[in-house]
Order: C-alpha cells, then sequence, then structure tokens
C-alpha cells in the first residue's frame, strides 16, 4: 500500500470520528414534555420566567446555587436549578434559553442564555426608517 493511500484512509477515519462526536453531543431545542422522555438527554429549551414564583439565590449561603421557575412554549413551568451564580439583572429578561437535563422533576440547567429587553427600542415614539424625530 502506498504512503498517499495510508494518509487518505487515516483522514478518513478522523473526519468520521469527528461527525460523530459532533452529533452525538450536539442537543436540540425542546421542551419540558421532551425533557421529562428523555432525562439523559441534553437539550435547549426556550421560555419566560414565571415571575409570581420567587427567585431562591443566597450568595452567603450558596453563591452557586440559583432556582426559578420557567415556562416553555407549550405553557409547562418546570423549577430550574443553576449551579452557577445568578445572572446580573436576570429579573429584566423577556425570554430564557436553558440548557441541561431534566432530572426528575427538576430542570438541571448547565447554562443560561437571557434575552433582555432592549434599551435601545423608544416604544413611546417609533420612527419609521428615514422619518425624522422632533422633540
Amino acid at each position: 500500500m502506498k504512503t498517499i493511500h495510508i494518509i487518505i484512509i487515516l483522514l478518513l477515519v478522523i473526519i468520521i470520528a469527528v461527525v460523530i462526536t459532533t452529533v452525538s453531543d450536539s442537543s436540540t431545542y425542546s421542551d419540558f414534555t421532551e425533557a421529562g422522555k428523555t432525562p439523559g438527554r441534553e437539550l435547549h429549551i426556550i421560555g419566560k420566567l414565571d415571575r409570581a414564583k420567587p427567585f431562591e439565590y443566597d450568595a452567603r449561603v450558596n453563591a452557586n446555587l440559583f432556582v426559578f421557575y420557567m415556562i416553555d412554549a407549550k405553557g409547562i413551568e418546570k423549577q430550574v436549578v443553576y449551579n452557577n451564580a445568578k445572572p446580573h439583572d436576570f429579573e429584566k429578561s423577556e425570554k430564557v434559553v436553558v440548557i441541561g437535563k431534566m432530572q426528575g422533576d427538576t430542570f438541571i440547567a448547565k447554562s443560561l442564555l437571557l434575552k433582555c429587553p432592549s434599551k435601545y427600542n423608544d416604544q413611546k415614539n417609533p420612527t419609521k426608517f428615514g422619518e425624522k424625530k422632533f422633540n
């Protein structure tokens, strides 16, 4: 066998290994129902905060424990446990993406993505592109 054939075979094996690793590690967007059916699978869940229930965070007791409730797109509410510090301005978030796995009836998040309201939107006096705004 020639050296070039061996190199091509090794490259193909490496490419296949990378593709398999990427596919097995990739997580998908879902909801709490799907997360409950597949508790070991890592998922992204988009939802909004349940502001009616309190956030549980006390940096003096445990700075790496933040607990809150979230409602997914289907209206299902679950408790989310995030083993890290509470993000700054968390209460102002419009939407939250939690990345993690279900454990029993609780979602264990390994990371959070927040969508905060834009400070650049002027809802009182919106203007169309090209229009001048006079105060």
